[in-house]
């Protein structure tokens, strides 16, 4: 099984250097030099040549991409690992969203939508309050998800879960 890394996006310059909306939460251990992705649609592999953050963007230049024609040919296309990687360390946005949220054994809401990000997804927590908070999916605040039985639980840094009434 591969995982979806990044989405293609369009051309940033002239030499085939490509913007890309990261779909992973650890981008500088995924995006090295010498990786390589399948694709989809299929358009044969791209092994990575470069990787560099320009501003918020990530930008990725492959060897199988040449010039900005070529890079804008293939935007839009999705990017995977090549390698299989283990079930419990990627989740579908699908899978996350209506899971009971818990700190310890104490449900404080649920999960309402996931927004994908550049360094880490956010959790959308809806607390049982009323209140929206958002939580970086990391480890070190997310340590155990069971997307199967539908229930996260969170380690949270102090002021995380602090909302203003």
């Amino acid at each position: 099984m591969s995982t979806v890394v990044a989405r293609l996006g369009k051309p940033h310059g002239i030499r085939g250097e490509m913007s890309v909306e990261v779909r992973t939460d650890d981008p500088d251990s995924r995006f090295v030099p010498g990786a390589e992705f399948t694709t989809d649609p299929d358009i044969g592999s791209l092994t990575l040549t470069r990787a560099r953050w320009h501003r918020d963007r990530l930008l990725l230049t492959f060897e199988e991409v040449g010039d900005r024609t070529r890079a804008e040919e293939i935007r839009n296309t999705l990017i995977a690992t090549a390698e299989d990687v283990e079930e419990d360390e990627a989740w579908y946005i699908d899978d996350l969203v209506d899971a009971e949220v818990y700190v310890g054994d104490e449900r404080i809401g649920t999960v309402t939508a996931v927004t994908p990000g550049a360094a880490q997804d956010l959790l959308h927590v809806g607390l049982l309050s009323g209140a929206e908070v958002l939580v970086p999916f990391v480890e070190q605040i997310v340590p155990e998800v069971d997307a199967e039985g539908g229930r996260i639980v969170l380690d949270p840094p102090p002021g995380l879960l602090d909302v203003e009434g």
